[in-house]
């Protein structure tokens, strides 16, 4: 067992952040995190990783409380830019985390250029862009060779370039036995590197393999949406509008008949396009429409 998050709870004041939460990560495996803000994923990592006490529950690492101080030599936690000091360089940083642990100078230089700041490895922190500081963290998330990986938006501030690098690493360290378990708002690059995901909702946890909510849907745009949607409707074919749209999510809907039907509507069809519907839309089925019923409600 890599991981034990068992009955945590968490309260400030009266507000009550997380409600009984629990999960294992058994195997290296990529998790994700996913809530909209203030939903608790700070929090739940900040618990996990002993900075935060629960009021409740309890939290093992690698068969060990996470209150023993020698995990961290096992795991480590990527947190944002503010625990980064502007006057110190990036190889100062590296170099507290090596002698802290007693790892080799080759070891974080090893891990430096595998990330790739090695040409801004001396350089003051205060001169970094903020993908500069991402990837530092990243380095001294990596450089222990942890067994688990608590990262916190690893993904915030880079650009494409930067963002596929570090979904390669990320599958590279699973691979290599890191299980990782990450918080981001990057929907998109979440389906690239997994199908696990923890859904915080109001204090409770939904935990989902997505694979059993990818659709395969098509978006089709017409010269006449409404007719085309009045044409399937009439012989039974459910569809969405979206974005100006058709959407056919249907498994049983041959795209062929559509097509036949448009052409006897006389309907023109100006593109076609194939969209896998993974996490963004789970998330927008438990998040968003409640929003919307909750505005519907109070108007």
């Amino acid at each position: 067992m890599i991981l034990s998050v068992k009955n945590v709870h968490k309260s400030y004041g009266k507000e009550q952040v997380l409600k009984g939460i629990t999960f294992v990560i058994e195997e290296p495996q990529i998790i994700a995190l996913v809530g909209p803000n203030g939903s608790g994923k700070s929090t739940l990592m900040n618990i996990i990783t002993n900075l935060l006490p629960p009021n409740k529950g309890e939290v093992t690492v690698l068969g060990k409380s996470n209150g023993d101080p020698n995990i961290f030599r096992e795991i480590s936690f990527m947190q944002d830019n503010t625990v980064l000091y502007d006057y110190l360089t990036g190889y100062d940083h590296l170099q507290f985390i090596c002698d802290a642990q007693g790892l080799s100078k080759k070891q974080l230089l090893a891990t430096a250029d595998r990330i790739g700041i090695t040409s801004y490895l001396n350089k003051k922190v205060k001169n970094y862009s903020l993908g500069m500081k991402q990837h530092l963290l990243l380095t001294m998330a990596v450089v222990n060779k942890p067994k688990l990986m608590i990262l916190d938006e690893p993904l915030n501030g880079l650009d494409p370039t930067s963002a596929i690098r570090v979904r390669e690493l990320l599958l590279a360290l699973r691979e290599e036995g890191t299980a990782i378990l990450l918080s981001s708002h990057n929907l998109a690059e979440i389906d690239r590197v997994t199908s696990s995901i923890l859904f915080l909702k109001k204090g409770n946890l939904i935990q989902e393999n997505m694979a059993e909510f990818e659709q395969v849907c098509y978006q089709i745009t017409v010269n006449d949406i409404v007719k085309a949607e009045k044409a399937l409707a009439a012989v039974g074919i459910p569809v969405e509008v979206v974005g100006g749209r058709l959407q056919l999510c249907r498994k049983d809907v041959v795209l062929g008949r559509v097509f036949y039907l448009f052409e006897q509507e006389q309907i023109v069809i100006d593109d076609v396009d194939k969209k896998v519907l993974g996490s963004e839309e789970r998330y927008r089925k438990i998040f968003t429409e409640e929003t919307k019923t909750k505005r519907l409600v109070e108007a």
